[in-house]
C-alpha cells in the first residue's frame, strides 16, 4: 500500500508548467468544422463503418487475460463462478487417476492459470498431446482453488490444442536455463520466465514515458536511425553502406570496394555520402523545440564502441527531451519528475515482475526504487 500510495503522489510531483494542457493552443470548436470538431473532442470511431467489411468481420473485442483476473487484490476471487476463456502455452502437465492439472501460460503476467481437466472435458482425448510448449485454448469457469499455491483455477469445460509439442526436444523446461543456453534458443527464450518479465517491464517503461511527456504537453519526435551526421562526436559510429553487397560474392571484400585518391569512394555507394546508425536523436530534437516547444524523441540508438561491460551497449532506446525557453531549474525538475514518475509506475503496476529479478540482484535495489518515488 506504500507503493501504491507513493505512485499515486506522483501526478503531483511535475511542475505545474508541466503539467498544464494546451487547449489554448487550438481553434475554438465553434471555428471548425463538424468532423474537425469530432476529432478534436476524441469522438470513437464507428468500427463498423470503418471497412467496408465490418460485419463479415466482426467487432474487434479486447480478450480477458491471466492478469486481468489474478493481478488484483483478491487474486481472483471476484471471477469466481465466471466463465473465461484462455489462450496461452503450456507450462507444466500433471495427469493423475481422475483428473489433469495443465499450467498455461498466456504472456500476460508472471502467473499461470491452473487449469482442471477431468475425462468428461471435451477435447480430453487430446491429453497426450498436452506437453511443455504446446499452444492451447481452454474454456471454462473460474472456481476457487482446493490447493494453496493460488487462489483461482479453471474448471475446463473445453480443451483444443492448437500446436504440439515433442517433448523430447522442446529445449524450454521447468528447470532454470542458463542465459548463455538461452542465447541458442532466441526464438523461445520470452517463453521463461526472467524474458517475459524484462518483456512487461519495458512495455510498461515504454508507457509510462510515452504518457508523462504527453500529459505534460510534449510532443513525440520519430527521428531518423540512418544519418549523415554525428550528433555527439563522442563515439564511434556504426556504418550503413551498400558497398559491400556485391565483393562478398566475389570473395575479395577489400579490393572491390570502390576507391578514390586512396579512400572509399562514397560517391558510389547508395547515399553517394557516409551514412551511419545513429548514436543520438538530440540533434534532431532540438531542430523541432525550435518550432514545437517542448518535445521528445524515445527510440533505438547505436554505439560502436569495443567495450564489453554492462554500461556499454551497441544498441539502446535513449529518451531525449528538449524544452524550449526553459533554463537549468526547469531542466532538473522534468527530469526528476519524469524519473520519479516511471519508477512509481514500475514499483506499482509490475511488482510481480520486478520480483521476478530478485534472484540476480539485491533487495536493496527495490527499497531504493521505494524511497526513490516519495523523494520530494
Amino acid at each position: 500500500m506504500a507503493a501504491a500510495a507513493a505512485a499515486c503522489r506522483l501526478l503531483r510531483l511535475a511542475p505545474r508548467r508541466l503539467r498544464k494542457p494546451r487547449h489554448s493552443l487550438f481553434p475554438t470548436p465553434l471555428a471548425l468544422s463538424s468532423a474537425w470538431r469530432r476529432y478534436c473532442a476524441a469522438a470513437p470511431p464507428v468500427a463498423a463503418a470503418a471497412t467496408p467489411t465490418g460485419d463479415a468481420v466482426g467487432e474487434f473485442r479486447r480478450r480477458i487475460r491471466v492478469a486481468e483476473v489474478k493481478g488484483g487484490e483478491d487474486q481472483g476471487a471476484a471471477w469466481v463462478g465466471k466463465e473465461l476463456t484462455v489462450r496461452g502455452w503450456v507450462r507444466t502437465c500433471r495427469a493423475q487417476r481422475t483428473v489433469t492439472f495443465v499450467e498455461v501460460n498466456d504472456g500476460s503476467c508472471l502467473s499461470n492459470m491452473q487449469c482442471v481437466l477431468t475425462p468428461e472435458t471435451e477435447g480430453y482425448d487430446q491429453i497426450d498431446s498436452i506437453n511443455t510448449g504446446a499452444s492451447v485454448l481452454v474454456d471454462g469457469v473460474v472456481a476457487s482453488s482446493q490447493g494453496g499455491k493460488q487462489k483461482v483455477e479453471l474448471k475446463v469445460s473445453k480443451i483444443i490444442v492448437i500446436g504440439e509439442s515433442d517433448p523430447t526436444s522442446f529445449p524450454i523446461q521447468k528447470k532454470r536455463a542458463s542465459r548463455e543456453f538461452l542465447r541458442t534458443v532466441a526464438h523461445l527464450r520470452p517463453r521463461t520466465n526472467t524474458f517475459g518479465a524484462v518483456a512487461r517491464v519495458r512495455n510498461a517503461l515504454a508507457y509510462a514515458t510515452h504518457k508523462f511527456f504527453q500529459d505534460s504537453g510534449f510532443i513525440w519526435v520519430s527521428s531518423p536511425i540512418i544519418t549523415a551526421s554525428d550528433c555527439e562526436g563522442a563515439g564511434e559510429q556504426f556504418y550503413v553502406t551498400t558497398l559491400l553487397s556485391n565483393s562478398a560474392e566475389g570473395g575479395c571484400l577489400v579490393n572491390s570496394i570502390p576507391s578514390k585518391d586512396g579512400r572509399v569512394d562514397w560517391s558510389q555507394d547508395f547515399f553517394c555520402k557516409p551514412a551511419f546508425l545513429t548514436v543520438s536523436g538530440q540533434l534532431n530534437g532540438e531542430t523541432y523545440a525550435s518550432a514545437l516547444s517542448d518535445i521528445y524523441t524515445f527510440g533505438p540508438t547505436f554505439r560502436a564502441e569495443n567495450s564489453n561491460t554492462s554500461r556499454h551497449l551497441a544498441e539502446f532506446w535513449m529518451i531525449e527531451p528538449e524544452l524550449a525557453f526553459a533554463d537549468l531549474n526547469d531542466d532538473m525538475a522534468c527530469a526528476s519528475a519524469y524519473l520519479q514518475y516511471v519508477v512509481g509506475a514500475l514499483v506499482y503496476s509490475m511488482l510481480l515482475d520486478t520480483l521476478c529479478f530478485r534472484y540476480g540482484c539485491s533487495m536493496f535495489i527495490f527499497k531504493q526504487m521505494s524511497t526513490l518515488t516519495s523523494f520530494t
